[in-house]
């Protein structure tokens, strides 16, 4: 049966190839059904007509009927624009063009009635409207279309260019409908299931979402088109994750033997806190489930996920499996190589560490010793996903910060056995729970939500840059207590772009502040060792100050360390300011945050800053972030292959939607496991229609 709705956008009225080829690359928009999907941003109520006279300063839009009596071009190449004289019969007002001139003139006629529509502004005692939306009367008479609750939606420079308004698209909506008039939109959700939910029609909400009776009509449709985009991103999540947990059998940790009872009696540095010690037993039942662990670990920065790794990797080692540590930097493999072997001290588990700079015979004995079963535990980067890289019994997989990481580089690893390991991943970088349950829908979450006992909370501070005396004395300050500070800068070299201080001239600058003081310099332009050496020398208290780039954000360790200097901090991203305060803060003493900015700041920048000096709670930090920034596009190739691009609903604002349709699709999953219920064939075909992937990723996590 031909589909209507799958025509292609470029034969529908007024659009053509040229038109046509701007949706697609600006929007996406290739059919009639992708343009039913291009859903309004918001609605103007146009019912009102005002005459030119009743027109006053700061009105926000208007709506004007008349006749153009006059249509000029002034000026030459770029800076050319096109004007007209509107009038109504009680005054005259300027419209002004400056994109897509030749084809609005090719439109407009003289003498011939418009309704006119934007935004008036007064300039020499003179109204003028910049680039009007017009309708012809003679084209559209019939009124009642035209005057009532409206659709704006967004458009793009180029769609602007071409002559396409938000009246365009409005009317090329209309005339899908008018195409559709014997033909029913198929409904993607059954009788039941609508009515349980209190869903609007599909037909009805699409209708209403474009062509709105009212706006209790548009809040009612919209419910229905977000509720659906959640729910089956929801349920192909979970359909996912429980057909994985079907298909692969994770190995069983049944026993906890001698190297965990070990560590734990004789060698734990301090006393767990009750979130470790919950997150260990969440982890411990996975293990011995029969069932692939796929975990998510959070915790905040400083809060004991390392250690958390080190006892589950242990009760792999007791059950005889081997377990890896896959890091993204050498800077924090290199971190978890030396904290792992340090909090094991002298227990006879061997520790080996894989990256880029181990090689030549180093490199090949610790490649047969892995191979042999001789290597305990594995850290490394990248480089434990080449194909030299071989297990004996490789039963579980640590992943740090693995949003850095590809799904396909991830599988390389997988691949090592013949049954997929299990999973535990950790991430430093708080995601919010609304996140959390669209982007890693599918894991089982575990949350250190505690610090270890004897840390204290980092000060954070904002200095403008004419605060510098007092940030000197800060520094000195601690300083002369044997501490160690850091400054940190968002470029390496000076951008024509740019009034940001550069590291070099910061460099140079706070060398010359403390003269009497060793003062060393990281970037990511520097050789790997290099790296190395000036971390190591850092670390060993060679250095008072270190200078860097954002390379020290993740994985560094000195807990001697209590200044965290940022420099234009405005430049950063709240994510990353608080990544960078948590390089401070991991030992007993009082640590310091200070963030430098200018006096110029924008409302967005003070209201970071203003966050990241009132809290320090990494999660309450996410949270706001996303209230600032907005989910934008939740991207990202997950376990089913799929990306996801919300075109109407939104992970913050619809968070009671985003539960209740994740609810609805664990009912449908338990309730119709076989996917075989008749009245729920409906929506199984939606979500294979939906599910675009050709590749099954469905066992990487």
């Amino acid at each position: 049966m031909y589909d209507i709705l799958s025509q292609d956008i470029m034969y529908l009225h007024g659009v053509g190839p040229r038109r046509a080829k701007i949706f697609n690359n600006d929007v996406e928009i290739y059919s009639l059904r992708d343009l039913l999907y291009y859903f309004p941003h918001k609605y103007i109520d146009r019912s009102r007509i005002y005459r030119i006279c009743e027109l006053e300063e700061n009105m926000a839009t208007v709506q004007i009927k008349g006749q153009i009596k006059l249509l000029t071009e002034i000026g030459i190449g770029r800076k050319k624009r096109l004007e007209a004289t509107f009038d109504d019969g009680t005054g005259v007002v300027r419209l002004v063009w400056f994109g897509g001139i030749n084809f609005i003139k090719r439109q407009l006629r003289l003498n011939s009635d418009y309704l006119v529509f934007g935004r008036p502004s007064v300039f020499n005692h003179e109204f003028s409207v910049i680039q009007p939306e017009m309708t012809s009367l003679s084209k559209t008479p019939q009124m009642d279309s035209l005057v009532k609750l409206r659709p704006v939606y967004s458009l793009t420079e180029s769609m602007r260019s071409a002559g396409i308004s938000s009246g365009v698209i409005e009317q090329m909506v209309a005339d899908i409908f008018a195409k559709l008039i014997n033909v029913r939109i198929p409904e993607t959700l059954p009788d039941y299931f609508r009515a349980r939910y209190d869903l609007m029609g599909l037909e009805d909400a699409l209708r209403e979402i474009h062509m709105p009776s009212d706006m209790e009509k548009v809040r009612q449709a919209e419910r229905r088109l977000k509720f659906e985009e959640l729910f089956f991103i929801q349920l192909d999540i979970l359909s996912y994750a429980e057909q994985r947990s079907r298909r692969y059998r994770g190995f069983v940790f049944s026993k906890i033997g001698t190297n965990f009872m070990t560590f734990y009696n004789e060698h734990l540095p301090f006393e767990l806190t009750n979130a470790q010690k919950r997150v260990i037993k969440e982890i411990r039942h996975d293990l011995g489930s029969g069932l692939q662990m796929n975990r998510l670990l959070q915790g905040d920065v400083g809060s004991g996920k390392t250690m958390v790794a080190l006892m589950t990797m242990l009760i792999a080692l007791d059950n005889g499996y081997q377990a890896c540590i896959m890091a993204p930097t050498e800077i924090l493999a290199e971190q978890h190589y030396s904290t792992v072997r340090k909090m094991l001290g002298d227990m006879p588990v061997r520790v080996e560490l894989l990256t880029g700079v181990v090689q030549g015979k180093r490199r090949a004995a610790i490649l047969d010793a892995t191979a042999s079963g001789e290597v305990d535990i594995l850290i490394g980067t990248h480089a434990l996903l080449g194909d030299i890289v071989n297990f004996k019994n490789f039963g579980l997989a640590v992943i740090d910060e693995q949003h850095r990481f590809g799904v396909e580089q991830r599988a390389k690893l997988w691949q090592k056995n013949d049954s997929p390991p299990h999973i535990l991943v950790m991430t430093a970088t708080p995601i919010p729970r609304t996140l959390a349950m669209t982007v890693y829908g599918d894991l089982a979450v575990s949350v250190i939500d505690e610090l270890p006992p004897g840390r204290k909370s980092v000060e954070t501070l904002h200095y403008y840059e004419e605060n510098e005396e007092r940030l000197v004395s800060l520094v000195r300050t601690e300083i002369d207590k044997g501490r160690q500070a850091y400054f940190v800068f968002p470029l390496i070299e000076e951008s024509e772009k740019s009034d940001l201080k550069d590291l070099e001239n910061g460099y140079e600058h706070i060398c010359a502040l403390f003269k009497d003081m060793n003062v060393a310099k990281l970037h990511g332009r520097m050789k790997e060792a290099e790296k190395n050496a000036v971390m190591d020398a850092f670390k060993q208290g060679e250095y008072q100050i270190l200078v860097s780039t954002t390379v020290i954000e993740v994985g560094v360790d000195v807990p001697n360390a209590s200044v965290m200097v940022i420099m234009n901090a405005n430049r950063f991203g709240l994510a990353q300011l608080h990544q960078l305060r948590g390089r401070v803060g991991r030992g007993a003493e009082q640590s310091y945050c200070v963030l430098v900015t200018g006096y110029k700041l924008s409302e967005m920048s003070s209201k970071r800053l203003e966050i990241m000096v009132d809290s320090t709670d990494g999660f309450y930090i996410a949270e706001e972030d996303l209230k600032l920034r907005g989910p934008g596009l939740l991207e990202g190739t997950q376990q089913s292959g799929v990306i996801f691009n919300l075109k109407i609903a939104n992970v913050i604002k619809d968070n009671d939607l985003l539960v209740l349709a994740r609810n609805a699709a664990q009912e449908l999953l338990s309730q119709d496991p076989t996917r075989t219920v008749p009245a729920n064939m409906i929506i199984w075909k939606q979500l294979l229609q939906k599910h675009k992937s050709t590749i099954d990723l469905s066992n990487i996590s």
